[in-house]
C-alpha cells in the first residue's frame, strides 16, 4: 500500500483539501440545479402571477366578478340570489359567498344537473345572474392548480417536497461556492459582458446571493402542501382534535366529512370535521341561509365570508373567511336548526406551530404586508428565472463538447463524506428528499463508474 501523502507539505494538503471540498460541493450544486431549476421556473412564473391573482381576476374576469354600486338600493337577500342562480342553472345550491366590497358580485356554488359543479355569480343589487364558470374555473386558480401542480397527482404533486429540499441545498451550496476567496469581483458586482462566461458566472452568483434568504423562506413556507411531509405534519399539529387545532371546543357530534371538501380553508383547517346538527323533534324547520347569514353578520365574520350550505338533516351551516389579515381568520358552524354556533375558531385558537406555518403561508401567498409584500416577492420571482437562465448559460459555455459538463470528483473522496452526513440529516427531517437523495448518490456512483470503464 503506497501512502500518497509522503513528500507532501502541509501547505499543499490544505491547499489538495480545500479543492476538493470545492469541488465536492460544486458537484453536488450541479446535480441540485439540475434537478430542481426547472421546477422553480415553473413554480416562480406561476407564483408571481398567483401574487395578483385578486387583481388579475378583476380585470380578466370582470364581466362576472364586477358591478356597478348602487348606494340607494337595498342588496337583494342570500336566498333570492341562491334563488337566481338555481333558476338560470338547475341543480343543488352548496355554498353562497358574500361580495367582499361593494363593486365585487357574489358567488353561488352550484351542483347542476347537467354542468358539473358551477360558480355562478350574481349581481347583489339587482339579484340578477351575470354568468357562469366550472367551480374554480378562473384563470388564477388555474395558475394556482398549475403552481402547486395539483393537475398531475398526487405521484408528481410530491416533486414539491423534493424541489423545496433540494432548493434549500442550492442556496447552501451556492453560498459556499459564492464566498469571497481573494477575487476583487463577482462578490456584489459583475464582471465583463454578455459574450464572456465570466458575466453570467458573476450574474448568477450575485443574483444568488441576494436572494438565497428568500427562496430558502418560499421552499420552507411551501412545504406545507407537500403531499408526505405537509400531511403529516398537519396530522402532528392538529390531528388528535378532529383536525381542530388543540384547545378548540369540539365536544359536539362530528360528522365525516372535512372543512377542506365544502369550501377553500387554510392549511391548518383542510382535515378538519364538520360538526353535526341535532336534529330537532316535532318537525322544526331549519332557520334557512338568510338567518345564517344574519348570524355570521352578527358574530362578525370578515366580508367575503364562504356559507357552505347544509346538505342533508344532520348538516350545519360553515361560515368560512380567509382574509389578507390573519386575525380575521375565522371558521363558525352553526346548528340549521337553532342557529347556534356549534365550533367558532379563529386564527388566535392555533397552537404555536399553526400560527408560525399560517404566517409563512401568508407571507408565501403575498398577503402579510399587503402590496409591498407582493412587490418584494415578484422580484424574487423574476431573480430565480434569472438564476436559472444564468445557470443555463454559464454552464453552455463551460461544458465540453460532447459532454454533460459534471463538476470532476475531487481527488480525495473522504471529503464527501461529512456533505453526506448533512445531507441524511436534511433527508431524515423530509423524507422524500432523502430518498432522492439516496438516489443520486446511487446515480452518482454508477455515472463515475461508466467513465471510468470508458476511458480504460
Amino acid at each position: 500500500m503506497t501512502d500518497t501523502s509522503i513528500g507532501v507539505s502541509r501547505s499543499e494538503k490544505s491547499v489538495r483539501s480545500a479543492a476538493d471540498l470545492y469541488r465536492a460541493v460544486w458537484r453536488w450544486h450541479f446535480y441540485a440545479g439540475l434537478l430542481v431549476l426547472p421546477f422553480m421556473i415553473t413554480l416562480a412564473i406561476t407564483g408571481g402571477l398567483y401574487l395578483f391573482r385578486d387583481e388579475l381576476d378583476a380585470v380578466i374576469h370582470a364581466d362576472l366578478k364586477r358591478v356597478a354600486v348602487q348606494q340607494a338600493v337595498v342588496q337583494a337577500s342570500p336566498s333570492t340570489m341562491v334563488a337566481a342562480a338555481l333558476a338560470a342553472h338547475p341543480g343543488v345550491a352548496v355554498k353562497f359567498t358574500d361580495p367582499a366590497a361593494d363593486d365585487l358580485s357574489a358567488e353561488v356554488t352550484v351542483n347542476s344537473e347537467s354542468e358539473g359543479r358551477l360558480a355562478v355569480y350574481v349581481d347583489p343589487y339587482t339579484g340578477q345572474v351575470l354568468g357562469a364558470l366550472p367551480d374554480r374555473g378562473t384563470v388564477m386558480w388555474t395558475v394556482r392548480y398549475l403552481h402547486s401542480l395539483r393537475y398531475f397527482g398526487p405521484f408528481v404533486r410530491s416533486f414539491i417536497e423534493i424541489a423545496g429540499g433540494w432548493s434549500i441545498l442550492l442556496v447552501a451550496t451556492g453560498i459556499f461556492l459564492w464566498w469571497p476567496r481573494r477575487q476583487t469581483g463577482g462578490v456584489i458586482s459583475v464582471r465583463g459582458t454578455p459574450s464572456r462566461r465570466v458575466f453570467w458566472r458573476d450574474t448568477h452568483a450575485v443574483t444568488g446571493i441576494f436572494v438565497g434568504g428568500f427562496i430558502v423562506f418560499l421552499a420552507i413556507t411551501g412545504m406545507p402542501w407537500s403531499g408526505v411531509w405537509g400531511a403529516k405534519v398537519n396530522e402532528w399539529a392538529n390531528g388528535n382534535n378532529f383536525g381542530y387545532p388543540a384547545g378548540v371546543r369540539v365536544n359536539v357530534p362530528m360528522s365525516g366529512e372535512h372543512l377542506d371538501h365544502v369550501a377553500k380553508t387554510t392549511w391548518s383547517l383542510e382535515q378538519a370535521q364538520i360538526p353535526q346538527s341535532e336534529v330537532k323533534a316535532g318537525g322544526v324547520q331549519p332557520i334557512g341561509l338568510d338567518k345564517a347569514v344574519a348570524k355570521f353578520e352578527q358574530l362578525g365574520l370578515h366580508r367575503g365570508y364562504s356559507v357552505a350550505l347544509p346538505g342533508d338533516q344532520t348538516g350545519v351551516y360553515s361560515g368560512s373567511v380567509y382574509p389578507n389579515d390573519l386575525s380575521q381568520q375565522r371558521v363558525v358552524h352553526l346548528d340549521q336548526y337553532s342557529g347556534e354556533p356549534l365550533i367558532d375558531m379563529s386564527y388566535a385558537d392555533y397552537g404555536p406551530l399553526g400560527k408560525w406555518l399560517e404566517f409563512g403561508i401568508n407571507v408565501h401567498m403575498g398577503q402579510e404586508f399587503g402590496p409591498a409584500n407582493q412587490i418584494i416577492l415578484v422580484v424574487v420571482c423574476l431573480a430565480i428565472v434569472l438564476l436559472a437562465v444564468s445557470a443555463g448559460v454559464m454552464w453552455w459555455k463551460r461544458r465540453p463538447s460532447g459532454s454533460l459538463g459534471v463538476p470532476p470528483m475531487p481527488s480525495d473522496a473522504r471529503v464527501f463524506r461529512g456533505l453526506i452526513a448533512i445531507l441524511l440529516i436534511g433527508g431524515a427531517i423530509f423524507p422524500l428528499v432523502g430518498l432522492s437523495l439516496l438516489i443520486m448518490l446511487l446515480l452518482d456512483f454508477a455515472y463515475t463508474r461508466l467513465r471510468r470503464h470508458l476511458a480504460s
